[in-house]
């Protein structure tokens, strides 16, 4: 049992490289060398292994949780394929399968006997671990439950060509690695390599469409060219412009959990990190992902220039943009980057004034959609805060209702679906939601 006999599944994390080295130790040494010595590398197992289950939220057999996330975790040319199109044949499918035969080893160890010999007590943790709390760092409650499922079925495969193909299934439904598990990304950029690495976001908001009272027509645009880009179909660069407070980001976020299941992932970035956009693309074009590159509250003042960064990834050098890759931007603003009177001043010195003006309004004309979510009417606002107050099971008279919302209004920005949201939320939190006031 050793793992540096693997081929393709190599490259495994320090803590996860070091954990595997002891157990090979464990399995291998625990009956030859001395027990003191043994016995403390079995503890230091014990640590590491419920540190591990505490930090992912893993339970049950938590050695089998172990050994099943870093399958899933682990990109490499054979898992890679399989996202794509499934189970493959080839020299690589062998390599595979000599890898899973290791793997395959680690499941079959039998903890109890190294246990029993060093006469350690308290080893049954390890095979049936319950977490106290249901949370994780590292993961949300459905990619954590995914894991520990496979764990059990990668346990009761028979032989190493079942164990591949209970894998290889996993990797065809829900994909491999941080793209595979998550559904949204943020960048950390590292600017001494002028990289930057995607980073999983564990809690996006829960929100759906049909959460978003109103807008119809806005909403039914955004779903038309989302679908047509997860079916592989023509579609197009999006921006959402319009009154703050409208739903713009909430839609966003709402297409992202809508679409999730069909293979789309999005990935924000702010503008001050737009240099870093062609690396973001060349690391998520060749994967088995619809991605959405989103920008939240896009402008750009006219002494900024990174929008020249986002004009060249749109319209695309050399190298044309993947058909993957989308981008989803909401703005304040329908024309992105600022023109103040004073640039008219300068336009007569200016010996190619349209070149200039051209060069500040044409990113917008670059988004083959924009949607335009305006603020509501009395009457839209009075709809959307009854539809909210019906939602969370508001007792109070629409009569009232209505008088304390268009109140509220007044004094928290005027009418949006944020004022409407943040006052069913007041009433809420105050206990105002069951009161009605005598004559």
């Amino acid at each position: 049992m050793r793992i540096d006999e693997l081929i393709v599944y190599r490259h495994f994390s320090s803590e996860e490289e070091e954990l595997l080295q002891d157990i090979c130790y464990l399995a291998e040494k625990y009956k030859e060398d001395k027990k003191s010595k043994t016995r403390k590398v079995f503890y230091d197992c014990m640590h590491k292994l419920l540190e591990i289950a505490g930090n992912h939220g893993f339970y049950g057999n938590i050695w089998h949780c172990f050994l099943a996330n870093i399958l899933v975790n682990n990109e490499n040319v054979y898992s890679k394929a399989c996202e794509v199109v499934g189970p493959v044949e080839g020299s690589i499918n062998e390599a595979a399968l000599h890898d899973i035969a290791v793997f395959k080893e680690f499941f079959d160890l039998n903890i109890a006997s190294i246990a029993n010999h060093l006469s350690i007590d308290g080893y049954d943790l390890i095979e049936d671990y319950v977490p106290s709390a249901s949370e994780s760092k590292v993961y949300n409650s459905r990619i954590r439950e995914r894991i520990c499922s496979l764990a059990k079925d990668l346990a009761g495969a028979d032989t190493p060509s079942e164990m591949k193909t209970v894998l290889t299934s996993f990797y065809g439904d829900y994909g491999v690695g941080r793209f595979g598990l998550h559904k949204a990304f943020r960048i950390l950029p590292d600017e001494k390599k002028e990289r930057a690495d995607i980073i999983p976001i564990l809690n996006i908001a829960h929100v759906k469409l049909d959460d978003l009272v109103g807008y119809q027509i806005q909403k039914q645009k955004l779903i038309e060219n989302t679908e047509a880009f997860v079916s592989g179909k023509r579609a197009n660069n999006c921006l959402l412009y319009g009154d703050a407070g409208t739903g713009k980001s909430s839609s966003i976020k709402a297409i992202a959990n809508e679409y999730y299941e069909r293979g789309l992932r999005m990935i924000e970035i702010y503008k001050h990190d737009f240099r870093y956009l062609n690396d973001v693309i060349s690391q998520i074009k060749n994967r088995n992902y619809k991605f959405i590159i989103y920008m939240d509250d896009l402008s750009f003042e006219e002494f900024e220039t990174e929008y020249k960064y986002l004009k060249a990834v749109i319209e695309g050098g050399l190298e044309k943009k993947p058909k993957n890759v989308l981008i989803y931007a909401t703005s304040n603003r329908r024309h992105l980057v600022r023109e103040r009177f004073s640039d008219k001043e300068e336009r007569d010195e200016d010996l190619h004034v349209n070149d200039t003006v051209q060069e500040k309004l044409s990113l917008s004309a670059r988004f083959g959609v924009s949607i335009y979510f305006g603020a509501p009417d009395k009457k839209e606002y009075e709809d959307i805060v009854k539809a909210l107050a019906q939602r969370n099971d508001v007792g109070m008279s629409e009569e009232e209702l209505l008088a304390k919302a268009n109140k509220w209004e007044l004094s928290h920005g005027g009418r949006t679906g944020r004022c409407a949201a943040q006052f069913i939320d007041h009433l809420l939190g105050t206990g105002q939601d069951n009161v009605t006031e005598e004559n």
